[in-house]
């Protein structure tokens, strides 16, 4: 799974196939391909471990033909190699690529293996090439063979068909795995993502649940999931490709809190059947080790331990498994003692924070049933050293203060809570409320993100301030840690966090009308202990800075000002009241006239201990 792209026109394609997985690279991958009709009968399969470039180096010529279809894997089945690079083919004839994890592919191989199909593979995508191409021998049409297929598959895709026998066509589906195609004149594309066609077009339509869609030069054809005839509306799109590029914002920070919704469907893509989640999203074998676990190690720095933390709430309280979370600094230079069938879990946006590749080095030795990396590059050491990884395709982060790589990992760990829950018994009705709260998740996002005015006028009382606390209970006792360390980062207001709970061990020492109390209330079974926190703030003559639930029942006065956020799932609180955080230390640092992007002392990437 990872980038799609595919071309029908007038003129040769690859170059364009080629541009378009350059514009895909942000999201991780280990091989990339493609695949033209150089003539009709004729394809011709071009693949590569490694980088885009790789793959354009090796075309001594030029590749001359106007149908193709070309991929950058991130591989689940198959380890990283050129026999297990898109596209995948069957006969010499047909071609595929594929994004997502068929499920049943197992048994759907077997079956193909006694029809006397032969695998050249270790991937699902290659059981896909060889039903199609099955279908085609009862003399289908290329669009009926690939519907019929995709009534058989299971789990998430979308796929791109091309067959050299039938050159003036591609044929997709989708399930579970966004397709857009975009429409030009006398040519038309198709691809996981609009930014990788935005060289060739600004018109695009796209594909919904179960769509199957046929296309030519100058036709679309498209068929729901019941088999009607439908009409997709084209969308003009305004969005900007260029990742070093601010896109009309101020600053990279606030260009990348504002990408985060897109970030968060990036990450959920095709990781997300119906009821449940896809094992597989983290490795081959990760159903196997998954069924085995009995305890889970977390070890991050910095934003990523935080949201280790919210994960360690997440997995005792969903999952049932016990968890430990510890600063990778720390981790390295003591004894650790292993609890049988543990699983290891880094973190880290970069993937060579020197820490915690370190502490992954030092657990090789100590027993661990597995490893297991949340990372945003998928080339890096963390994800090459361990045994399974979850990649969170946040894009490029400019900005040194995390934003949405933090939101990412976040879902990422959801995924992974539920995905070990669904091992441990979890409730399949929980489940299922579970997988549509992380769907719903974009648009909450979004709607969080329209609250910015209110947080640039809220930041003006912060101007003058020195020390600020946040307040968090349960599962955002982390996310008050995560605001705490971005006013830190990008503002240089000294700001702490505690749980809220411990208000009167200690911190209530310190409130006065001159330090700001940021408090996080979303309504969930800890808000009324929260209020009583509250409570206790303003009966000794602090001011109250509340982010909370339109329905928690907070209300706007003298000694308190009130945000409210839109309703949330409980559970997905944490990712929804990360953003205004950001956003409030985002207009503090303006008013400050800090280095918002550079913030003094910090680099992006920590590669030394």
């Amino acid at each position: 799974m990872c980038g799609i792209v595919g071309a029908i026109a007038q003129r040769d394609v690859a170059e364009i196939l080629l541009e378009g997985l350059r514009r895909l690279e942000y999201r991780g991958y280990d091989s990339a391909g493609l695949a033209v009709v150089s003539e009709p009968g004729q394809l011709q399969r071009l693949r590569r471990l490694g980088k885009v470039q790789a793959l354009a180096d090796a075309m001594i010529g030029p590749l001359a033909g106007g149908t193709g279809i070309a991929h950058t894997r991130w591989a689940t089945h198959g380890e990283p190699s050129e026999r297990n690079a898109h596209p995948h083919v069957s006969a010499d004839s047909l071609a595929v690529v594929h994004n997502g994890i068929i499920e049943n592919h197992q048994e759907l191989k077997t079956a193909l293996e006694q029809d006397g199909y032969r695998f050249s593979s270790d991937t699902d995508t290659e059981v896909i090439a060889h039903m199609v191409h099955k279908a085609r021998q009862t003399g289908l049409s290329l669009f009926a063979a690939v519907r019929a297929t995709a009534k058989q598959l299971r789990g998430a895709y979308g796929t791109v068909v091309l067959d050299s026998e039938e050159p003036d066509k591609l044929v997709v589906a989708r399930s579970g795995s966004p397709l857009v195609i975009g429409l030009g004149i006398g040519e038309n594309f198709i691809a996981s993502d609009s930014l990788a066609l935005l060289p060739v077009t600004r018109q695009f339509i796209y594909l919904e649940e179960g769509d199957v869609a046929e296309i030519t030069r100058n036709t679309v054809y498209i068929e729901d999931a019941r088999g009607n005839p439908v009409e997709r509306p084209a969308q003009e799109s305004t969005a900007s490709y260029d990742a070093g590029n601010k896109g009309g914002y101020r600053h990279f920070m606030l260009k990348e809190i504002y990408d985060q919704p897109q970030a968060v469907r990036n990450a959920l893509e095709s990781r997300l059947a119906e009821d449940h989640v896809l094992d597989q999203a983290f490795g081959t074998q990760a159903g196997d080790v998954f069924a085995r676990v009995k305890h889970v190690q977390i070890v991050a720095c910095g934003t990523s331990y935080h949201s280790a933390m919210v994960a360690r709430y997440w997995l005792e309280s969903l999952a049932g498994i016990s968890c430990s979370v510890e600063i990778a600094s720390e981790y390295r230079y003591r004894k650790p003692v292993v609890l049988p069938d543990s699983l290891l879990v880094t973190i880290s946006q970069s993937g060579e924070t020197a820490d915690t590749l370190a502490a992954l080095r030092m657990a090789r030795h100590l027993g661990y049933l597995a490893t297991l990396a949340v990372c945003n590059v998928g080339a890096s050491s963390l994800v090459r050293e361990s045994d399974l990884a979850f990649m969170t395709r946040a894009g490029v982060e400019i900005g040194v203060a995390s934003t949405k790589a933090f939101t990412t990992q976040l879902v990422g760990l959801a995924i992974l809570v539920l995905a070990l829950g669904q091992h441990n018994d979890i409730n399949p009705l929980l489940l299922t409320e579970m997988v549509g709260a992380l769907k719903s998740l974009p648009e909450q996002l979004e709607e969080t993100l329209t609250l910015a005015p209110d947080i640039e006028k809220l930041a003006e009382e912060f101007a003058d301030k020195h020390h600020t606390l946040f307040l968090g209970r349960g599962d955002q006792y982390p996310i008050a840690m995560e605001g705490a360390l971005k006013l830190k980062e990008i503002s240089y207001i000294h700001a702490e966090a505690y749980a809220a709970g411990e208000l009167k061990h200690g911190p209530l020492a310190l409130i006065d009308e001159d330090m700001p109390i940021v408090v996080i209330a979303p309504n969930n079974e800890l808000l009324e202990k929260l209020k009583s926190n509250v409570e206790e703030v303003r009966a000794r003559g602090g001011i109250l800075y509340v982010f909370a639930d339109r329905d928690a029942q907070f209300a706007s006065d003298e000694t308190m000002r009130v945000i409210n956020l839109p309703h949330t799932h409980p559970w997905m609180a944490p990712v929804v009241y990360t953003l205004p955080l950001q956003l409030l230390s985002y207009y503090v640092a303006i008013i400050k006239g800090t280095d918002v992007d550079q913030p003094r002392n910090l680099a992006k990437s920590v590669t030394v201990e």
